[in-house]
């Protein structure tokens, strides 16, 4: 057993238990950080592409915003696209913020780089990871690497291994509600090596379901289509997808360039929520505590979040301030459930229901009339932008 001393333990090497490592750091708190994954895999997992404005404002104090500044893509707003109409809301012209199409893997390629060089301690498959004695003022992980059994102490425990991890489940039952919600339908994602056909994102509601049209880079392109649940990427040809997206972006005088995919998976659509984002000396962040559909880009926003919020209450609590670190759960999940929300409309506006058939005709028409009204009220388009760009940490 080899025994190690540490402030924080940092179960997950995601971009919340990498970025809370790295912010401890540039305070001067070690910590070390546990992934039952490998290096590569981190890096290979593609996820969310767009920053809020906050979340870009976070990631350059903490000296992570070079290549993200010089190769981020910025976007004053989006385009609502419905009934054959493409609308623009203008999040900069409207309240003067911003965001940034810049992938979840490489906001992680740029934390590993940096912790490379820093020579923070990370364990990259491990396995058997355990937590204990959470309501202990010396909690510990338990794990095996390179055939060795390892025993961390530390002061706090953070779990950012996501939502199958082994932090939240080990927080008693009864000290805990979990709050689920499916939705009756997926999400199908490509990556495309075709230069964006737009300026902007396109979000687009259609009578054959939802599409989007986002981006990862000049040369790369980043589309989505609304999938049944019980679809498998196999009944998708490259084929049947561009005809689809074709069908679902089309505009009059428009065209959608067509590329080789390099990537294509399907996601269940979900938002989940635990009542606690603390027991003991463990702290939840990021996925292992909620979970939203990916409609309004929160998920890496939202773990973000948590860890600025977290780093720094662990800040303050070791400059003999205990009230942030007290009050995190609730500051947390108080922002989250308003993140929750509008994820949640997000979705139910640009999604077609396959559950409710008696009710299509008039839900649809309903969508329609909300969109409308969305793009033609300023005040609105207010509400939309304030959303989507970040609510404060």
């Amino acid at each position: 057993m080899s025994p190690e001393n540490t402030r924080v333990a940092i179960i997950g090497a995601g971009p919340a238990g990498l970025l809370l490592a790295w912010a401890l750091r540039d305070a001067g708190i070690d910590s070390i950080v546990v992934e039952n994954r490998s290096q590569d895999y981190v890096l290979a997992r593609i996820r969310a592409g767009v920053l809020e404005q906050s979340a870009v404002e976070t990631l350059t104090r903490l000296g992570l915003g070079e290549r993200l500044h010089a190769e981020g893509l910025e976007h004053d707003g989006i385009y609502l696209q419905f009934a054959g109409e493409r609308r623009n809301v203008d999040f900069n012209e409207l309240i003067g913020r911003t965001v940034t199409v810049y992938g979840q893997q490489e906001v992680v390629k740029d934390l590993i780089t940096a912790h490379t060089a820093a020579g923070s301690t990370i364990y990259y498959e491990a396995a058997d990871v355990q937590v204990l004695g959470l309501e202990s003022k010396t909690p510990r992980v338990t794990f095996v690497h390179d055939r060795e059994a390892h025993s961390i102490a530390a002061d706090f425990i953070i779990g950012a291994d996501g939502f199958h991890g082994v932090c939240r489940a080990s927080i008693p039952p009864t000290a805990l509600t979990l709050y689920d919600r499916s939705y009756p339908f997926a999400w199908l994602g490509i990556l495309a090596d075709v230069p964006p056909s737009t300026d902007e994102l396109i979000y687009a509601l259609h009578e054959d379901g939802f599409a989007m049209h986002s981006m990862r880079s000049p040369q790369v392109s980043r589309l989505y289509l609304q999938v049944d649940t019980a679809d498998s990427i196999d009944q998708w040809s490259d084929e049947r997808i561009w005809e689809a997206l074709q069908t679902r972006l089309a505009v009059p005088g428009w065209t959608l360039n067509e590329g080789a995919i390099t990537d294509k998976s399907i996601t269940p659509m979900r938002s989940f929520v635990a009542s606690r984002l603390s027991y003991g000396n463990l702290f939840l962040a990021g996925d292992s505590g909620h979970i939203v559909p990916p409609t309004g880009a929160k998920g890496l926003n939202s773990a973000i979040a948590d860890v600025t919020l977290l780093g720094a209450a662990l800040v303050s609590h070791y400059a003999g301030d205990d009230a942030p670190l007290s009050g995190y759960g609730e500051t947390a999940l108080r922002r989250q459930w308003r993140v929750q929300q509008f994820s949640q409309s997000m979705t139910e506006m640009l999604h077609r229901d396959p559950s409710d058939l008696q009710s299509a005709a008039f839900n649809y028409r309903s969508q329609l009339g909300r969109l409308d009204y969305l793009t033609d009220s300023v005040i609105a388009q207010r509400e939309l932008a304030e959303q989507y760009t970040g609510l404060p940490f």
